[in-house]
């Protein structure tokens, strides 16, 4: 089947609230963690993990960076305001460009309390930090279908826009979690590889890594490699078409070294494991890349893209290999050091891993693209494994728990 034609309600199941992780763990490696392989389950934590990952395995990481997207401003009436940055305005070439200007730029926003804004009013929001007043004004440049264009203006204006945020935003918290941000989320909320700042969720299969856990895969000679996806707000967005054809998925920057493109290239005949469905969205997206590269070897990094169905209308017979390696020609021949695009691609029932092996996942929402992308690796066990979990106490989403899957193939 088509996976255009797959219904979400056939992938869906009951998760009472009080299973839903509200806070992180005191540690992050104590979080429990479930390993399925070949139709068998292990349970343990991820303290332990690297004892059910080969040795001379290779992991891939997200390391982007969650930034204090949300901005609350408040009228003189008292009304508030919330301006939720989303992503760059198209004037810009990625989320890094924006995240350096200076004094001003363009956002595309999400607004709440939008009915409380009228045309032409500019909010404005002071405060004084290290001694030093800052303002940032905020007014409306334009009003899109699904979210506005806000045009953001500060003083100090040697300040870049992601230290403004820093200074003045507020980490945006799964709206699951029915709560506000506390001080400890600034820091819990982040993995402990975070660099590259763009993201407006975390890559939470990241959270449960730590010093010691890095120390324990070194020993056992299980190397890693890094990768940046920024995480969108449409993470959060649920399934609501009936039918998959129905349901746009979400573009996402991706920002990807050569360097990382040659360890993958010599990790293929081993064991690549992704760390969240991001990571894994993102390498997998290098191969249709580099399939489009093979098919047009002079083709513009405008259009080298991954569009949602692409991996499903695309007649290939392409090894990862093959695919790859035509991505680092490319790269070598444009003088590229790092690929920066976007991906929309949508991993679901029909797809079968190009370049990874398995993934280190949470567990995810029902009705959810990312519970699709799980049962494309595992197919119809993934009722089993989420069911495992529900009976034995596994805590469910961002601070939740999590799980080793390995690629169960048809």
């Amino acid at each position: 089947m088509h996976p255009k034609l797959l219904s979400i309600q056939d992938f869906t199941y009951g998760l009472p609230d009080e299973r839903i992780a509200k806070f992180p763990l005191a540690e992050r490696d104590e979080s429990k963690l479930l390993v399925y392989k070949s139709g068998r389950m292990e349970q343990d934590v991820y303290a332990n993990i690297d004892r059910y990952l080969p040795e001379g395995s290779h992991l891939v990481f997200n390391d982007t960076k969650v930034v204090e997207a949300r901005l609350i401003f408040q009228k003189t009436s008292g009304a508030q305001i919330e301006v939720f940055c989303l992503e760059p305005d198209d004037r810009y070439a990625d989320i890094t460009t924006a995240m350096l200007q200076q004094g001003e730029v363009f956002y595309k926003c999400l607004v709440g309390g939008a009915s409380k804004w009228k045309h032409g009013m500019k909010l404005e929001k002071r405060t004084e930090i290290d001694g030093i007043k800052v303002v940032l004004q905020a007014e409306i440049a334009a009003r899109l279908s699904d979210c506005f264009i806000i045009k953001l203006t500060w003083l100090p204006a040697a300040m870049s826009f992601a230290e403004l945020l820093h200074r003045l935003g507020v980490i945006p918290l799964p709206p699951y979690l029915h709560r506000t941000a506390e001080e400890d989320d600034k820091t819990r909320y982040q993995t402990i590889y975070a660099k590259h700042d763009g993201s407006v969720a975390a890559p939470t299969a990241g959270l449960h890594f730590t010093e010691s856990v890095f120390k324990k895969l070194d020993a056992a000679h299980i190397s890693r490699a890094f990768v940046t996806l920024h995480v969108g707000a449409g993470t959060f967005k649920p399934v609501k078409a009936e039918v998959m054809d129905e349901h746009e998925m979400h573009a996402e920057f991706i920002d990807v070294s050569i360097t990382t493109v040659r360890q993958l290239i010599d990790q293929l005949s081993g064991n690549i494991i992704v760390v969240g469905t991001t990571s894994l969205r993102t390498i997998e997206s290098l191969y249709w890349m580099g399939v489009a590269i093979l098919k047009d070897n002079n083709l513009k990094l405008d259009a080298l893209t991954v569009n949602q169905w692409d991996p499903y209308d695309a007649q290939t017979n392409y090894t990862a290999g093959e695919a790859l390696q035509a991505l680092l020609s490319w790269m070598q021949k444009n003088h590229m050091e790092r690929l920066v695009t976007k991906t929309q691609i949508l991993i679901a029932p029909g797809y079968q891993l190009k370049i990874a092996k398995g993934i280190i996942t949470n567990f995810h929402q029902p009705n959810s693209t990312l519970l699709l992308l799980v049962a494309a690796i595992i197919g119809e066990d993934w009722k089993r494994v989420y069911q495992h979990a529900l009976e034995n106490d596994f805590r469910f989403l961002s601070y939740g728990d999590g799980c080793l899957l390995w690629e169960t193939r048809p």
